[in-house]
């Protein structure tokens, strides 16, 4: 499966309005700083505790603060807006994740480009085929987590669903294991774990961010839930088809 093609030359005079549901964390400011560098207006959507973690960016869009799963904050981020971008946070256990998911869906215009962020343990249609890391994490670590009433795995898995199930122009990006460091570019993407150029699991944060921004004006991506790793990992590098994924 190829990269999601950068289509920023091309709508590089377009001035979309684009909002991102969670814009305080570090995938968040990544994507708000891309939207930027395109020329979008952003509205961020953030706790109010969080604000300041925005840093400069915060005087660049506009900022909406509250609960991203509080439906009256999220209607009146989406207002207008072109594009949704939502990191889906399974935090606590009072369905935060799938409250976030469900007021995105209700309340953004009809239309719009709606792209969530999960990780690789979400699948569309049970063909993924799971590292033991992926494993263990889902078998041991998540009950472990909602035990400590930390973060519900299940509540993003109900999240996803409900974007699966909407009649919208909904992406889910799974993304694999995350670092920091320079951008290597667009990273590559599979519709299923397992195939064997994403075994590398491994893509820098701010290209996981590059792929949902640039998702936003690529409609082979509709109603698609691509697994991605990094275009430089070395899986991708070994099993890339052609030259041009790897430019």
């Amino acid at each position: 499966m190829e990269p999601v093609r950068d289509r920023h030359d091309a709508d590089q005079n377009a001035k979309l309005k684009v909002c991102v549901i969670g814009a305080s964390g570090k995938l968040g400011r990544y994507m708000v700083q891309h939207a930027l560098d395109r020329g979008y207006e952003v509205v961020g959507v953030c706790r109010a505790a969080s604000v300041d973690k925005l840093g400069a960016l915060r005087d660049r869009i506009t900022v909406v603060a509250g609960a991203t799963d509080d439906r009256a904050v999220i209607a009146r981020a989406v207002g207008g807006c072109d594009g949704v971008l939502t990191v889906l946070v399974p935090r606590g256990v009072n369905h935060y994740a799938a409250g976030t998911a469900q007021a995105v869906l209700d309340h953004t215009r009809g239309g719009a480009r709606l792209v969530f962020s999960c990780g690789w343990h979400i699948t569309r249609d049970g063909l993924d085929v799971y590292p033991w890391k992926v494993r263990a994490i889902v078998k041991v670590a998540g009950p472990l987590a909602k035990l400590a009433r930390f973060a519900d795995l299940d509540d993003q898995v109900d999240a996803c669903r409900r974007v699966f199930a909407s009649n919208t122009r909904w992406t889910v990006v799974r993304g694999s294991d995350l670092a920091e460091g320079p951008s290597q570019g667009l990273p590559v993407w599979s519709r299923h774990v397992g195939d064997p150029k994403l075994s590398s699991n491994l893509t820098r944060r701010v290209d996981f961010a590059l792929f949902m921004v640039a998702a936003l004006t690529d409609d082979t991506l509709v109603r698609e839930a691509p697994a991605i790793v990094g275009r430089r990992a070395p899986s991708a590098l070994a099993y890339a088809s052609t030259t041009q994924e790897l430019r």
